[in-house]
């Protein structure tokens, strides 16, 4: 249905109002830097990012109105626009380039860790390219689907946009978040005065539950809701009070490979941990992986539907309309930049291929970014399946490489350069889509728009190499600090594919549970991703989602405010924890982080009595800022 005639948006085509102004832009670099800083680190924690788009929405609308004294709304649209760009391409990079390093730490003789302008240009390339593919499909998807696809995150931003008479109020509430949440991230891991996790285990099972006391990881359950929280705990619960207990009981004094000494002394040494680091982490990979491929493989109508599509509304799509909510960039723009960026990425010394090779790297980013842009537009971007086309451009090319001659490190190296660029063109354009979304219902003009994703993408990218290094040099990917879980996948899926050394036994387990639980009709990566983490983060998410199970049960009045009060509150803590976690980094690899250590001084029944002191203090000041707040009685 082609809605375009009878849609009127909220600022009129002939109307003219502030847009792209140095106040947007400066605000909007920020909060790209920011937010892609904050869900780096949360993404490397937890394997989940977070749609930034609305607390960025909210914090602009704060600043121009109350501080500036301004009432321009699609000011406030550019700002998130902008500010949004970070999270996405921290969401594709995260997914992907940790591996370089984790294969750096194992193997120096034979690999080298990227440096930080080779991973600023990986970024870059994939970023612009999913921004400059979005730009001929924004007329077929955007404009003539408006009332097919819905773009909820899209759609959620505008209504929050248009609701400026709260703009100030919600805006404190994400500073509050931001606030408290940093102040906690450093009592926890600044001052070490309680512990981060408590565990508890029952005498004779070998199984362990406990929970993280983390704000931003309750929030990311609390966004994602009760049902996404309870698949991830269900996959830890099946890991960690399962699988676990399962493999001492029947393993005893076996050595089983990878492991080099019996499981009865792994587990007496290391407990549930070592048992999980040596075989469930394996598990939980092929159940990912098989998660990725057939989520890829159930959109496949989908996918093909909207990829034809795209291609016959091409020959009319990029034009400048005579109206202003009707003009892109140039399509000869576009088209001449894509050249480029083809060409960059033939003479990259990061990803050796041929320009064929580069020519197809080209073609799989547009499908992919089409398939993007379809799939948020219908379901979200929370359930893009991006890491699932990761997964499934590393097989295709990984193998490709290996066939022509590609193989060792350097071969292993470009693959993951290679999936890198495809899985940031994924998560872009999916952002590109719902902010196109967002600017389609308020009146924006989609030329601002699409120069503000690209200011946005050129400041994450050239954040983002440093980011990765710092929190390489605090904590290390693939430590308990930084778990990694896709980047992780990733290297395995090309170790494997190469001939690498992989316990296949337990990667097939993996692969036949994911398939099992699909069969039962459990959406199947949020499981997998909860078999592979540890179970104590899946049940801090849990917590969170049953506190958004709680609120959309209320009988109040006031339930659907209280609920994105929680939203907003939620991310702010998430923007907050991740600061503050970027600044602790910073602080131990200056090498200064014992002055303010406590860690070892205080009793052991303190430090873990207090956690959970302090979480439940967490959660009373959750509850002061969404069901107890003041409210206007009107």
């Amino acid at each position: 249905m082609d809605n375009k005639n009878e849609f009127k948006p909220y600022i009129a085509a002939e109307k003219i109002t502030p847009e792209l102004t140095v106040t947007s832009i400066i605000m909007g670099v920020l909060l790209a830097v920011v937010f892609g800083a904050a869900n780096a680190y949360l993404g490397l924690r937890v394997g989940m990012t977070v749609s930034a788009s609305i607390p960025a929405a909210v914090i602009a609308m704060g600043v121009i109105r109350i501080l500036l004294r301004r009432n321009s709304i699609l000011e406030s649209n550019l700002v998130q626009t902008i500010g949004s760009a970070g999270e996405s391409l921290a969401a594709g990079a995260i997914f992907t380039l940790p591996a370089l390093f984790l294969w750096a730490a194992e193997k120096p003789e034979e690999f080298a860790k990227p440096d930080i302008i080779e991973i600023t240009l990986i970024a870059l390339i994939g970023g612009l390219l999913g921004v400059f593919f979005m730009i001929p499909l924004r007329n077929a998807l955007i404009v003539k689907e408006h009332g097919t696809l819905p773009y909820p995150e899209g759609t959620a931003c505008a209504e929050v946009l248009l609701a400026g008479e709260n703009g100030g109020s919600s805006a404190s509430t994400v500073f509050a978040g931001m606030g408290f949440a940093a102040l906690f991230k450093f009592i926890i891991d600044g001052l070490k005065v309680v512990a981060g996790e408590v565990s508890f285990r029952v005498k004779g099972f070998a199984g362990e539950i406990g929970t993280q006391i983390y704000p931003a990881v309750m929030s990311v359950g609390y966004i994602c809701g009760a049902r996404i929280s309870s698949y991830m705990f269900a996959g830890g619960v099946l890991s960690w009070l399962v699988l676990i207990p399962m493999a001492v009981l029947f393993g005893g004094d076996a050595i089983l490979y990878p492991a080099e000494v019996p499981i009865s002394q792994l587990f007496a040494n290391g407990g549930a941990s070592a048992i999980w680091s040596n075989y469930i982490r394996y598990i939980g990979a092929g159940a990912l992986a098989a998660g990725g491929i057939i989520s890829l493989i159930k959109s496949l109508p989908l996918i093909i539907k909207t990829f034809t599509g795209a291609i016959k509304n091409m020959a009319g799509a990029g034009a400048a309309g005579s109206e202003r909510t009707a003009r892109d960039i140039n399509i000869k723009i576009v088209l001449v930049a894509i050249l480029i960026l083809t060409i960059l990425i033939w003479l990259i010394p990061a990803i050796p291929v041929s320009l064929l090779g580069a020519f197809i790297i080209v073609v799989f980013g547009f499908f992919f970014a089409t398939v993007s842009s379809r799939m948020v537009g219908l379901v979200g971007s929370s359930n893009n399946p991006v890491s699932g086309m990761a997964i499934a451009t590393l097989l295709i090319a990984t193998l490709i490489l290996k066939f022509t001659g590609a193989t060792g490190a350097a071969g292993m190296t470009s693959a993951i350069a290679i999936g890198s660029v495809i899985c940031i063109v994924s998560a872009i354009a999916g952002d590109t889509s719902q902010d196109l979304k967002t600017g389609y219902i308020l009146g924006a003009t989609p030329r601002k728009q699409q120069i503000g994703e690209v200011i946005g993408v050129v400041a994450a990218a050239l954040a983002i190499g440093g980011t990765l290094y710092l929190l390489d040099s605090a904590w290390g990917f693939g430590s308990d600090e930084l778990g990694a879980p896709q980047a992780t996948l990733m290297k395995l899926i090309v170790e494997g594919v190469m001939g690498g050394n992989l316990p296949w036994g337990l990667v097939f387990t993996g692969v036949f549970i994911a398939v099992a639980v699909e069969l039962v009709g459990i959406p199947v990566l949020p499981f997998a991703i909860g078999v592979y983490l540890p179970v104590q983060l899946n049940a801090c998410i849990m917590i969170g989602g049953v506190i958004r199970l709680i609120f959309d049960k209320l009988k109040s009045k006031n339930k659907d405010d209280i609920v994105n009060d929680g939203i907003l509150f939620s991310s702010g803590m998430i923007a907050g924890e991740g600061l503050v976690g970027i600044a602790l980094a910073l602080v131990a690899v200056l090498g200064v982080a014992n002055i303010i250590d406590f860690s070892g001084k205080i009793p052991e029944w303190l430090y873990t009595y207090g956690g959970l002191a302090l979480f439940a203090v967490i959660i009373l000041t959750f509850l002061k800022f969404t069901v107890w707040k003041k409210r206007d009685k009107s």
